[in-house]
Parts: structure tokens; C-alpha cells; sequence
């Protein structure tokens, strides 16, 4: 079903941005190949003249005085807001400037004519960079959390074969059977949710997923009903997205160093106050039997 919902908003989306593309083309939103005759002076030097634009002067630079079929033209606060998008919007990957063609110069009346880039189907050019953008990070993310996974599950797999995972284990058993009371005593499951949950509680998100994934199985194989989330699974899904946090995500840090420090208590008081509502909630709606 969830992947219906999400073909049905890809599709809304194109055909919004395509209606909003033609509407622009109707509309000739952004002058597309009309040119305009403006006045201009002499700068300070030869290759510079400033353009007379309504009430506004732009200063743009010719770069062959004799030759030229182009001027320069410095993108900044002071270009018309229609010149800013156009700018924004060409097929350049310098949007810095704008180059504009010269159709036809008269020194004698210090007259110009300009034809600006053409501008046309923004959003679709939007929607197709953005899928590509994604794309391309979804592969960075799979490929750098397979190596997280496997690290992890690696030092998980030490871990349980020389008996940390049991004496962790124990250290919260009495939490643990009270969150967990349909989880037998010794099973996996326990040392896998542990150390989610001291990874989310330390921060490091990166490390908690793959111990996360490998709690969801091992719970999964505890499920007598197996197209149906039994209770355990509820209560950890839960516990896993509201954690406390004693310290700050590692990404928040990489983003704000030292100035993270003024989050810290807020972080504590806000995921303890969702822990506490999502264990409630958890709790009140679990189900007898599952």
C-alpha cells in the first residue's frame, strides 16, 4: 500500500511541476527569446559600460570591444529580481554570472540590444536532478552502512562469544524483563536490544541500525504470528526511536562542534520524555498472547 501512496506522490508531483513548466511557457514568465533594447554609458574603463535598466544601472563587462557577441553581467542583490531567476535557473553551472548575447550595438546613440539566456522547464529539471541526487546517495548510504553493518555485527558476534553480551545482559535484566516479559530469559534477542539501546543512548546512530536490524530478526523468529508485529517488536521499534540520549548524535556534533554543548541537557529532557510517553503508549496497547 505504502508503495502506491509513494507512486501516487511521484506522479502528483510531475504533474504539477509540468503544469507549473507550460503555464510559464504560456505566460512567457521569464522573456524567453525577446530581446531588450536598453541605453548605456561609459564606465570607468573601456571595457565596461553600465546598462540603463528602468529606474536601476548595471554595470557588465564586454570583453572585445571590436568582437564581442556577449557581455558579462555580475549576479548580485542589485540585478533585476526577473535577471536573479534567470541567473538561478540557466543551464550554466556557473550561475555567478550571466552571459547575454549582443544583438545589435549602436555607439553613436549608446543604444544595446541583449537576448538573456533562455530559461524553460524548471521544476521537471528540478524533480529529474533531485531523483538523481537521491539516487546517488542512497548508494553512498548503502554502501557506507554495509560497512557499519559488518563491523559491528562482527565485534557483536566477539562480543557473544566471549560472554560480554550475557554479563551486559544481566546487568539489565531486571529493565529488560519488564519491558520485555514474552522474551525468554536467555535468548539473543536481549543482548541485541541492549546494545541498541546503548548505542542510541551514546549517540551513535550509525552503530545502533545494524544492531536494530539484527534485534528485529531475532524477535521475528520469537513471533508466532509473522505478518503481524508481536508486542516485543512494538516495545523495541518504540524504545529505538524516542531513546534518551545522554550524548548528542554524532552528525549534530560534525555540524555545530562546541556549540552542541548548549543542546545537551534539552536532548536529555526531550528523549526522556518521549521514551517515557512511547513506553506508555507501548505498554497500554500491547496486546495479551502477543
Amino acid at each position: 500500500m505504502l508503495n502506491y501512496i509513494w507512486a501516487g506522490l511521484v506522479i502528483l508531483s510531475i504533474v504539477f511541476a509540468l503544469g507549473h513548466d507550460l503555464q510559464d511557457e504560456w505566460e512567457g514568465t521569464y522573456n524567453n527569446g525577446s530581446p531588450i533594447q536598453l541605453s548605456y554609458t561609459k564606465s570607468d574603463t573601456p571595457q565596461d559600460i553600465k546598462l540603463q535598466y528602468r529606474d536601476q544601472s548595471i554595470d557588465v563587462r564586454i570583453d572585445d570591444l571590436n568582437n564581442s557577441r556577449e557581455v558579462t553581467i555580475i549576479v548580485d542583490n542589485g540585478l533585476p529580481t526577473l535577471w536573479q531567476r534567470i541567473a538561478k535557473h540557466q543551464s550554466s553551472k556557473d550561475k555567478s554570472t550571466l552571459r547575454a548575447q549582443i544583438i545589435n550595438r549602436d555607439p553613436s546613440e549608446k543604444q544595446i540590444t541583449l537576448l538573456l539566456p533562455e530559461v524553460h522547464w524548471i521544476k521537471i529539471r528540478a524533480i529529474s536532478q533531485a531523483a538523481f541526487d537521491m539516487a546517488e546517495f542512497a548508494v553512498k548510504l548503502a554502501i557506507g552502512l554495509a560497512g557499519i553493518m559488518a563491523l559491528w555485527l562482527g565485534l557483536m558476534q566477539i562480543a557473544e562469544k566471549s560472554g560480554l553480551i550475557l554479563v551486559f545482559v544481566k546487568l539489565l535484566r531486571p529493565l529488560l524483563r519488564w519491558l520485555f516479559p514474552d522474551i525468554p530469559k536467555d535468548h539473543p534477542a536481549l543482548g541485541s536490544i541492549s546494545l541498541n539501546l546503548a548505542a542510541n543512548v551514546l549517540g551513535l546512530g550509525n552503530a545502533a541500525t545494524p544492531l536494530g536490524i539484527k534485534a528485529m530478526q531475532q524477535l521475528q523468529s520469537l513471533n508466532t504470528q509473522k505478518d503481524q508485529a508481536s508486542n516485543a517488536m512494538c516495545m523495541f521499534l518504540a524504545l529505538n526511536t524516542s531513546s534518551v540520549q545522554l550524548l548528542p548524535p554524532v552528525t549534530l556534533i560534525a555540524l555545530m562542534g562546541t556549540q552542541v554543548s548548549e543542546l545537551i541537557i534539552p536532548i536529555i529532557l526531550a528523549t526522556t520524555a518521549s521514551t517515557l510517553v512511547a513506553v506508555t503508549a507501548a505498554k497500554l496497547y500491547a496486546r495479551p498472547g502477543r
